[in-house]
């Protein structure tokens, strides 16, 4: 019994609480990046509070040790780094903006050495890769000019950088290019924090797919990737060797007698593994897939109400309980409860108000 009650008492205790970091659109009246803490009992959440004053904070992502966080100002074409005060919920800027190396940055990465910030920058089509110092600052970039178009004339006359993946080992990074119809593949180089095209370099997706962003499933070996102007999610088996992307599966995300007009946004993976969620803007949902862990292939689960407008993000508590979406044209949060063995999602009824949120981001 003794023995019973150490183990109980050294196990870690379950979070009171969630911080949450959100970026959002500052053309209106947002000033930057917001923080609100969630409670892990109820889904209930704090009032927002301004976190860090800076334009158009589009994307942001910690490093991999959650003491650093970095930002795109989509409108300024910079990133910005803040040091992370996880008790206050405040950041603070360790330099002034610098070069995000193209136009209109939108997705960025930490490599997990910490010493390369990869960024997509959307409306210019370039990846950049810009080192890091030890303090968290901010080098000159290495930039890689994508070219070429694809089949529609209004939104892939030019390439369109939209996301950045690293791979779980951190030697490579998909690209998503919107414009191009590609998902490209390149080598990480995280002593030089440099990139390099793999073989195969890229992979085709469905001309006019637009794809947007890509998570990798639990195993490492396969790739999931939801297409803006498509609105599917792409099944993909990952070659970790060589980079490789081959598609193996294409499932709509919307419900199959849905007319109106609708883009696919944002995807991610339970923390189990066993489930992708996208979401649907104009449809204003997320679809739920459920993973079949030994082949990779997905199933659909369901297609549920978003609790707002424009589901552009969203992400999942670090314990998987939770799922919190930015619902931008209602300048809104929604809080659902998950449920871990069939990955549905249940309206909590908790919401917040946040001028246009177009980023969710769980502290680590």
């Amino acid at each position: 019994m003794r023995l019973l009650l150490f183990l109980l008492m050294t196990l870690p205790a379950a979070a009171a609480e969630h911080l949450i970091f959100l970026g959002t659109y500052t053309r209106t009246t947002s000033k930057g990046i917001y923080a609100v803490r969630l409670d892990a009992a109820t889904g209930a959440l704090s009032a927002p509070v301004l976190a860090a004053t800076t334009p158009n904070p589009s994307w942001i992502t910690f490093t991999p040790d959650g003491k650093t966080l970095y930002a795109a100002s989509e409108s300024d074409a910079m990133a910005t780094p803040f040091r992370v005060d996880p008790a206050r919920g405040t950041l603070s800027p360790l330099q002034t903006p610098q070069s995000s190396g193209g136009a209109a940055p939108c997705h960025l990465v930490v490599d997990p050495t910490q010493r390369t910030l990869l960024v997509a920058n959307y409306h210019t089509g370039i990846v950049a890769a810009i080192p890091l110092q030890a303090d968290g600052t901010l080098g000159a970039p290495q930039v890689i000019q994508h070219t070429g178009h694809s089949v529609n004339p209004e939104r892939q006359a030019s390439p369109h950088v939209h996301s950045v993946t690293l791979s779980p080992d951190g030697r490579f990074v998909l690209v998503c290019d919107l414009g191009l119809d590609r998902i490209f593949t390149y080598r990480v180089d995280d002593a030089h924090s440099t990139l390099s095209p793999a073989t195969p370099p890229a992979v085709a997706t469905p001309p006019g797919s637009g794809p947007r962003h890509s998570v990798f499933g639990a195993d490492g070996r396969h790739v999931y990737a939801v297409t803006e102007m498509g609105s599917t999610v792409l099944a993909f088996d990952y070659d970790p060797a060589t980079g490789a992307l081959t598609l193996r599966q294409s499932l709509s995300t919307l419900p199959a007698d849905f007319k109106g007009s609708s883009t696919g946004a944002e995807i991610r993976l339970h923390p189990n593994g066993r489930f992708v969620y996208a979401s649907n803007r104009g449809h204003d949902s997320i679809a739920i897939f459920g993973v079949d862990t030994a082949s990779g292939r997905l199933t659909p689960v369901a297609v549920t109400p978003c609790g707002g407008k424009n589901p552009r993000s969203f992400a999942l508590s670090p314990d998987g309980a939770w799922l919190v979406c930015a619902n931008q044209n209602s300048n809104s949060l929604s809080v659902f409860r998950v449920d871990p063995a069939t990955g549905q999602l249940t309206p909590t009824g908790h919401t917040a108000t946040v001028p246009l949120p177009v980023c969710v981001l769980f502290a680590r």
